[in-house]
């Protein structure tokens, strides 16, 4: 087998290639991944692309299996799913996910990747490390019975912990969003959906996906005396207005951060980061997830696709890359 594989790099604000990537020794205990699909952040990734990570984050966003540094040239991205084709022969014709940059081949140690369970096609389960962070928030929240929730933003994200969310029958529920065809995903979920403007103050927590100063004003705005705003939302290097006048303190109302890199602190002991993707992967058991997944673009096509699928107010909602004719 090529001791070689291409794989996409970030090599300059708005600049992205294929690579030749030498591939490690395939060592005992180790497994080689024939890519199947992996899925683009538009979030973080458009951040790397347009070289917007500060310096003092370099480090710690460091993807597990990221090659270079940031800003450039680095090989970023932390959601693959593929299939054993050498290694361990335990895991060999396995489908498995791994937190992998988009490459068309790859070797990894076989604790680094997770089998897929039966139930979740591989399709589906690049949604693992955003399933993830969804899973997080919800810890987060630590919600209680009866609680009146919201979500602002419909983006993958957003969308992920509303799944999550319409599985509980003693919350209310209401989704928000600017755009307004995100409704019939919405009701899918069987959850009440409105514009931002539109929301209620009597909401005892919100989660914020919008990466937008407006969103996160709306998300306040929305909150009843005491009221929590889970921050899922990254800027980057961008400064955000918030508004903390008015009756934000005298509602005492509460800005929590939500990021997958530390989870919540009851849950840090108990649930190794292992443990955690696993679970993740199994709450994908919902064919519904697949509207999620609004476009695929081969590997092959991917750096000239970037500009537009990772432009501000792109169409769609998640973009899958493929590897393979037959997966397309």
């Amino acid at each position: 087998m090529a001791d070689t594989a291409r794989a996409l790099w970030y090599v300059g604000p708005r600049n992205a290639e294929l690579r030749p990537t030498p591939l490690p020794d395939l060592h005992d205990g180790w497994v080689e991944v024939e890519a199947l699909f992996s899925a683009l952040s538009r979030g973080t990734e458009r951040l790397v692309w347009e070289g917007r990570i500060p310096a003092s984050e370099h480090e710690r966003m460091r993807a597990p299996h990221q090659e270079g540094d940031l800003p450039f040239p680095v090989k970023y991205g932390y959601a693959a799913v593929g299939r054993v084709v050498g290694g361990e022969k335990g895991l060999l014709g396995r489908s498995v996910f791994a937190l992998y940059p988009h490459q068309e081949r790859f070797r990894v140690p076989a604790a680094s990747v997770l089998p897929l369970p039966d139930s979740i096609p591989p399709g589906r389960a690049v949604l693992g490390a955003n399933m993830e962070t969804a899973l997080n928030a919800l810890w987060d929240a630590e919600l209680r019975p009866g609680a009146r929730i919201a979500v602002v933003g419909l983006g993958l994200l957003g969308l992920l912990i509303l799944s999550l969310l319409s599985r509980r029958t003693d919350l209310t529920i209401t989704a928000s969003d600017i755009v307004p065809e995100r409704e019939r995903l919405a009701a899918e979920f069987g959850v009440t959906f409105c514009n931002p403007e539109a929301l209620e103050a009597d909401h005892d927590l919100v989660f914020h996906t919008s990466a937008s100063a407006a969103g996160l004003a709306a998300a306040l705005s929305a909150l009843r005396f005491e009221g929590t705003v889970i921050e899922l939302s990254w800027y980057g290097d961008s400064t955000v207005a918030v508004p903390l006048g008015a009756a934000f303190h005298s509602r005492r109302l509460t800005i929590r951060s939500s990021q997958v890199g530390h989870v919540a602190p009851r849950r840090r002991a108990a649930v190794s980061h292992r443990e955690r993707i696993g679970h993740a992967l199994s709450l994908l058991d919902d064919a519904r997830i697949d509207a999620f997944l609004t476009g695929d673009v081969p590997l092959d096509a991917l750096p000239d696709a970037l500009p537009g699928l990772l432009a501000p107010g792109a169409p769609g909602i998640a973009t899958r890359v493929t590897y393979r004719e037959e997966n397309s």
